[in-house]
């Protein structure tokens, strides 16, 4: 068997990621796949036309024994491979679509036999997708979350299985991270204006209320009673640093059990998740990880498979005051914008320990990263004055 080019037939290619500029931190960019990229299939050995050999006066009985036995050969093999081709990746047909949630845009491009059922399927993820916003959203006013932030420096306040579970999750990473990443962060975001708008000086007397209203340790979690109790009045929880990776996790187990086995899933193109790999691609769905002072500059290219990625950077929101540039990515132990670090991203299983890994290390910096970054995680960083790289151990593609 050899393999021969045919015209072109073009479709979307696998997405291939770059860094969008402030308004977000990977932007999703789909190059052109051809036909002529996948090649057919074909025979070698050489075709026998029972028309033809009509034409000239001979018989099917009239072609001796062995050349018999050599067509006959010919048809039972082709027959047994036609179904292997046939179900070959080449195969596979693609589809995609975008729903907004969480105030961003989800996107999703699957392969699977039939559109129509890869279509039904992705209006599901999407759907829980939403369903999570309505559940984690702090603009809300009916979500859980929101319920929480206005009852529990109260008293105890009730918790689905759901919410008892992730904030479990959400205050383990805290500790893990060392208060780099901390899910009490509301006050700090709502003083510095990256709530509802684009950001503002705080003034110091606000500022100081605001940090005496932070602290994951104040957060009084009881699993066994599904009940949350805050230690401090003021506190409020802020999703910002889990909930698109949190959304992605439960969109890709939406894909999985309908049998889904190669699809891309993008949240505010800066929480990715690339389940199975394309047809075309072994290694992985290729993502490009753009600069952080210039979109147009790629610092590293990864091939992802059963994997999550995201991104924290100072480039995904920010504004400039009195000269200087103030981040919405906040350090809650100084109550100010973190500083040192451009930009992170991460490589990991899941994608809510990617964003919210991503957001502890920002804040916490390179050195703390190479002493502390779990095992396994794979972490590209960039400082303000050392250049971009990963984060020892180097990971290899």
């Amino acid at each position: 068997m050899t393999s021969s080019p045919v015209k072109p037939s073009c479709f979307e290619n696998e997405p291939r990621v770059l860094a969008e500029g402030a308004g977000g931190g990977i932007q999703r960019r789909f190059g052109v796949m051809c036909a002529s990229t996948m090649p057919r299939l074909r025979a070698t050995t050489p075709s026998i036309s029972l028309a033809r050999l009509a034409r000239r006066g001979v018989s099917l009985a009239s072609i001796s024994r062995g050349h018999s036995l050599v067509f006959l050969g010919l048809l039972l093999w082709w027959g047994a491979r036609m179904p292997a081709l046939s179900q070959g990746p080449s195969q596979l047909q693609r589809y995609e679509a975008s729903a907004s949630a969480m105030g961003t845009t989800f996107t999703v491009a699957a392969y699977g036999e039939q559109t129509g059922p890869l279509a039904s399927v992705v209006r599901t993820a999407f759907d829980e997708a939403r369903r999570v916003d309505a559940f984690l959203s702090n603009y809300k006013q009916d979500s859980e979350l929101s319920r929480i932030n206005e009852e529990a420096d109260a008293g105890a306040v009730a918790l689905s299985p759901e919410m008892t579970s992730l904030l479990a999750q959400c205050l383990a990473y805290s500790r893990l991270t060392e208060g780099g990443f901390d899910i009490t962060v509301g006050p700090l975001m709502e003083t510095w204006g990256f709530v509802k708008g684009s950001g503002r000086l705080p003034g110091t007397l606000a500022l100081a209320l605001a940090r005496q209203e932070i602290g994951y340790q104040h957060v009084e979690l009881d699993q066994d009673h599904r009940t949350v109790r805050f230690g401090r009045s003021g506190m409020k929880l802020d999703p910002g640093g889990i909930g698109k990776g949190y959304a992605v996790d439960r969109m890709v187990a939406i894909l999985r059990r309908a049998g889904v086995q190669r699809a891309f899933v993008s949240a505010g193109n800066s929480s990715l998740y690339a389940l199975g790999s394309p047809p075309d691609e072994p290694r992985g769905w290729y993502v490009r990880i753009r600069a952080p002072k210039d979109a147009a500059e790629a610092i590293a290219e990864v091939y992802l498979k059963n994997q999550s990625l995201s991104t924290s950077g100072y480039y995904e929101k920010f504004f400039e005051a009195e000269g200087k540039l103030y981040s919405h990515i906040m350090d809650p132990r100084t109550g100010m914008p973190a500083e040192g670090v451009l930009t992170v991203s991460v490589v990991s299983d899941h994608t809510i320990d990617s964003e919210a890994w991503a957001t502890g290390l920002y804040v916490n910096g390179l050195q703390w990263a190479r002493a502390n970054k779990p095992a396994g995680m794979r972490v590209l960083l960039c400082t303000s004055d050392t250049a971009c790289g990963w984060v020892d151990p180097a990971p290899s593609n």
